[in-house]
């Protein structure tokens, strides 16, 4: 049995920067739990950003990690705690925290487990849903704050069922040279997706994450579909990839849906496995769930890491956003083998 350990876990909110509106609604601020597992002096840190679509909330959240204190701080282990609780934003907060408590007591990096990572990665930029005119403003925004020397800009549109190809094609006026993704959040249906797909197609959209509601993936079954599609809110842990392979091309991966970066891991090895892509995403929260997420976006073709961009402030030494390319948060030092 390990040391003893002292678990803490408390909420925060953090206001955003500008409003940010997807199919579901629009919000302003953010509820974040963080946990703290102190053990020999070294602490663990890990985050959980709730989700209204998943019926979660920060009460919701702590009262989930209440009932594990007592097993946490006798030394349960990730596999056990992942054997212990459904997926969702408490267990990514308590198996971060165990990643990044593993790291500092034991010298040995996360990185050093999960594979190298990147300094700086290119990341998704967000256009949250608005008029035509005003999400072809905020791209030509975000191209201009970029700038010409990074990478070609990645751009992740939010879209509901008005005005589809008029908002595409809007943003790709106003950013030509962007790869554009295109995420409907649910909200779509297989008439509005074969309308739509001919001209998103047009516009060069590299990838459209859940047209569909979670639970109608059924429709996809054999769909030529002239863009690839990745399966958001229909895929969570690595036992969901038997169903949606033939139906998505990819699958968007997100801790907080997985609860964990284990669970997310080992979703990523069996998309590969089926020959499914990979895309790391992530709620709006912190770089306290970016630095987690990095080992996952290390391995995939698409990243969407956008979400502590959307603040008002960040937690300190949090990830920069510069020419075009996210860089990590260092200044956190999660998941290194040392204090």
């Amino acid at each position: 049995m390990s040391a003893r350990r002292a678990l803490r876990a408390e909420e925060a909110r953090f206001p955003l920067a500008r409003p940010f509106a997807i199919a579901r609604g629009t919000r302003v601020a953010i509820d974040l739990v963080t946990v703290e597992i102190e053990e020999e002096g070294r602490i663990g840190r890990g985050e959980g950003a709730p989700s209204a679509r998943y019926g979660e909330s920060a009460r919701s959240v702590l009262a989930q990690i209440a009932p594990m204190r007592e097993a946490i701080e006798n030394g349960m282990g990730r596999e056990e705690l992942r054997a212990s609780m459904v997926p969702g934003a408490a267990r990514n907060a308590l198996d971060c925290a165990l990643w990044d408590l593993e790291a500092k007591l034991s010298g040995v990096s996360v990185a050093a487990r999960t594979g190298p990572v990147p300094d700086a990665l290119v990341t998704a930029v967000t256009v949250g849903i608005d008029t035509p005119a005003a999400m072809a403003q905020r791209a030509r925004d975000v191209v201009a704050d970029c700038g010409e020397a990074g990478p070609a800009l990645l751009l992740k549109i939010k879209l509901d069922r008005e005005d589809v190809v008029e908002r595409v094609k809007a943003v790709r006026a106003a950013a030509p040279g962007a790869v554009l993704i295109a995420d409907a959040n649910e909200s779509w249906d297989m008439a509005l997706l074969g309308r739509v797909m001919d001209g998103l197609a047009e516009a060069g959209i590299a990838l459209l994450e859940q047209p569909l509601p979670a639970g109608g993936d059924a429709a996809l079954e054999g769909f030529a579909c002239a863009i690839p599609l990745a399966a958001d809110e229909s895929a969570h842990v690595a036992g969901d990839v038997a169903h949606l392979a033939g139906r998505y091309d990819y699958v968007t991966i997100k801790l907080d849906k997985s609860g964990g970066l284990s669970e997310a891991l080992a979703l990523a090895e069996a998309a590969r496995g089926v020959g499914m892509g990979v895309m790391t995403g992530c709620m709006l929260c912190s770089s306290l769930s970016v630095a987690a997420g990095w080992h996952i976006a290390a391995q995939s073709r698409f990243v969407d890491l956008d979400g502590p961009l959307w603040l008002a402030r960040d937690r300190d030494g949090g990830a920069l956003f510069r020419d075009g390319m996210l860089h990590a948060p260092v200044g956190l030092r999660w998941g290194y083998g040392f204090p």
